[in-house]
């Protein structure tokens, strides 16, 4: 086993990684850390091109002990994309999407879920909840069903519908409530006190981050061990964010990668744009957004544990945090889907939008190389119906 031990991420005390864990003593979320140098010793470019593509290739790097099985679904290296005709019709060279969309579930919750059921299994555990916006609920539901683990989900009734569907239909015990993700997460917390279930909320158990990370990872390798020059990312919780700038930091300190690093961009939507008002008042955490709003539900977290981790990691970064209007995310959307042929979650084309406003400002150059996340299907999202309705006795092709 690689990890060492559990860490505060605000004062640095440090937990033991032999049971489990959710936050520190400071109410913060705890960080896997690792024996760096044992993991240089055996994992090297070449090991890494020798082995399967996927999530688990990097094992040294993850929590689950070595000879331990993963609770899988087979999750693979997601693509790199490039959107060429929005590049040129912006004048910039073509953003990069990396689709997330094309993980089990349909979405990046699935890396997590991954991480935090297996070891979740590997410790005991018999039932998880969580509250959700989406696609964090389908995804434990899936990889609880495969641990053979009871799953409970809270969500907002904003949540789509077809999250909810596939949610239950994986076998979760699904309860639709009145209020945000994060009053539903008080409940979720009431419960795992009283030891109902285990709290595997966005931050509240140190393990999810660590599947999210691997993103940055795979980023990595896939793009020659250079890294961009700016990541947009979609944020409510952060923990892909914060897991990404993490997982550089261990590449680098192994070996894999040097210094430079990209300039992360957080993204949310202006109706719930928490991180973007307390990164622009300079606030080292966040206040609870009132009145959160937005089509891009996945973004939709009026306050997030790991708020101050969030906003670390973007001025670290000498980065940004970008709130983009629900009618700019439309746009993005149907402009990727009609001219690049990409169909985009919101949440991707918040970040679409997010990287055309960084242009605008000149926030970030036409020459730089940015990739965009994409964190889900565009297809597990309600479309507008354009197609014409017709009667084929009616029809004559020459007039169509």
């Amino acid at each position: 086993m690689f990890m060492t031990h559990l860490e505060c991420s605000l004062t640095g005390e440090r937990y033991d990684a032999d049971r489990l864990q959710n936050l520190s003593g400071a109410g913060k979320p705890l960080l896997a850390r690792y024996d760096l140098e044992a993991v240089a010793r055996c994992l090297t470019r070449d090991v890494l091109a020798s082995r399967p593509a996927g999530m688990w290739k990097w094992r040294e790097l993850l929590p689950l002990p070595i000879g331990a099985d993963p609770v899988s679904l087979g999750e693979p290296e997601t693509p790199l994309i490039t959107l060429d005709r929005i590049g040129a019709r912006q004048g910039a060279r073509a953003p990069i999407v990396k689709d997330e969309g094309r993980l089990p579930t349909g979405s990046f919750k699935a890396r997590g879920m991954a991480a935090a059921v297996s070891m979740a299994k590997h410790f005991g555990v018999e039932r998880i909840a969580i509250p959700t916006n989406g696609n964090a609920g389908a995804a434990l539901a899936a990889y609880a069903a495969r641990a053979g683990i009871g799953a409970l989900v809270i969500c907002p009734e904003e949540t789509p519908d077809i999250n909810i569907r596939e949610t239950t239909a994986l076998g979760a015990g699904v309860i639709v409530a009145d209020g945000q993700i994060d009053e539903c997460g008080r409940i979720v917390g009431e419960g795992a006190a009283a030891g109902r279930w285990f709290d595997c909320s966005t931050l509240k158990e140190p393990y999810r981050l660590e599947g999210k990370k691997v993103m940055g990872l795979e980023l990595a390798e896939q793009l020659g061990w250079e890294l961009p020059d700016a990541i947009f990312y979609p944020t409510g919780g952060g923990t892909g964010l914060i897991g990404m700038w993490k997982g550089f930091d261990e590449l680098e300190q192994i070996g894999l990668i040097g210094s430079k690093r990209p300039r992360m961009i957080a993204v949310q939507a202006a109706g719930c744009a928490p991180m973007v008002r307390a990164w622009e008042q300079g606030d080292e955490f966040a206040e609870r957004w009132e009145g959160a709003a937005t089509m891009a539900t996945g973004i939709r977290v009026p306050k997030a544990v790991g708020d101050f981790l969030i906003l670390r990691t973007v001025r670290d970064s000498n980065g940004a945090a970008i709130a983009v209007r629900d009618e700019a995310i439309m746009e993005a959307v149907d402009d990727a889907a009609r001219l690049d042929g990409m169909l985009l979650c919101p949440e991707g084309g918040a970040v679409l939008a997010a990287w055309r406003e960084a242009l605008h400002h000149k926030l970030i150059g036409a020459d730089d190389r940015v990739v965009l996340f994409n964190c889900a299907n565009g297809n597990k999202y309600p479309l507008a119906d354009r197609s014409r309705h017709m009667r084929l006795a009616e029809m004559v092709a020459s007039e169509i």
